[in-house]
């Protein structure tokens, strides 16, 4: 999914605990489920981020000089401006865009 196109809220709202229980019946279930989603989210566009702005990476010896890159600049603030990854876990989960299994209630056994 492109998390770029993720139209969310860039603050906390508050929510209802009944919304959060309604695909596992189990509030802390789905604490845990959003909580893993977040991280896999963070990674990415933390690898993402490292990919472009390596780029524009100087290897220089001097430490004195500080370069400014103005394209830098704007990736940084780019990704400065999206929202938090556990907002864009929770607007995947409140829109049927998360996929998630138990493998303990999904027994075959």
């Amino acid at each position: 999914m492109d998390f770029k196109k993720i139209k969310t809220e860039n603050a906390a709202i508050t929510r209802t605990m009944r919304e959060f229980s309604k695909g596992t019946n189990n509030v802390y279930e789905t604490v845990a489920i959003l909580s893993k989603r977040a991280d896999q989210i963070s990674t990415s566009l933390k690898k993402e981020l490292n990919e472009r702005i390596y780029d524009f990476s100087i290897t220089s010896d001097s430490l004195d000089e500080v370069f400014e890159n103005k394209e830098q600049i704007e990736i940084a603030k780019f990704y400065e401006r999206l929202p938090k990854p556990t907002l864009m876990a929770i607007w995947e989960y409140e829109h049927d865009k998360l996929y998630f299994k138990n493998p303990v209630n999904d027994s075959n056994f």
